[in-house]
């Protein structure tokens, strides 16, 4: 979550500078750009989904993070060199983001399930809320790397970063995911206040 945190923040909120600092557009002329970009997030999770609860979460977010980081490094490489425009540009970071988003949004769905019922709903807010801080941080940081769009090679070492970031959460997701699919919540992570066979309450003190 802190992966998809820093990611989202760091592009979404400087890509506007981006266009305007090292591709001469205009602000409106920025803004169209988001359209697409928009687009490749909301189809990323949609047509991707499914995947999750058959080919299975932990290779699904592993293989989402992991494509997404090297697509965003190949257009990290190519912006350095000054080899892509604004459109080429928009058209990798849709591809990235079209399977980072479907890993993101697996990511809230997995940390919501591997809790018990009971403390599910808590859980993920402190995981939002440690995300969000780190988060933050992103659009601060690549602000200041874009500085005044003269020099590329601070943003290039700043998507670098981004990348690694993004292949530290598919290793992550690939050692310490859950295997969730087909599953149901109560075989994940068994309820905190449960019943045995004759109907009698029973507490599971926590690990």
């Amino acid at each position: 979550m802190i992966t998809q945190s820093f990611l989202y923040n760091a592009i979404f909120f400087t890509y506007a500078l981006v266009l305007q600092n090292f591709y001469d557009k205009s602000p409106s002329e920025a803004a169209l750009y988001f359209f697409p970009f928009a687009i490749g997030n909301l189809l990323g999770p949609l047509l991707l989904g499914p995947l999750f609860d058959t080919i299975g979460r932990r290779r699904m977010i592993t293989g989402c993070y992991a494509f997404a980081g090297v697509v965003l490094a190949i257009s990290a490489w190519l912006f350095q060199q000054d080899a892509i425009g604004a459109g080429t540009h928009t058209a990798f970071w849709c591809v990235a983001f079209f399977f980072a988003s479907a890993g993101a949004s697996a990511g809230y769905l997995t940390v919501s399930e591997i809790f018990p019922l009971e403390v599910r709903g808590q859980a993920i807010s402190y995981f939002f809320a440690i995300a969000q801080v780190f988060g933050a941080i992103g659009p601060v940081f690549y602000g200041w790397l874009i500085g005044d769009g003269k020099d590329r090679t601070p943003m290039f070492w700043g998507y670098l970063i981004a990348t690694g970031i993004m292949l530290i959460g598919a290793l992550v997701a690939h050692v310490w995911g859950v295997d969730a699919e087909n599953k149901s919540l109560e075989e994940i992570a068994p309820p905190l206040t449960s019943y045995d066979e004759d109907g009698n309450e029973t507490v599971k003190l926590p690990v």
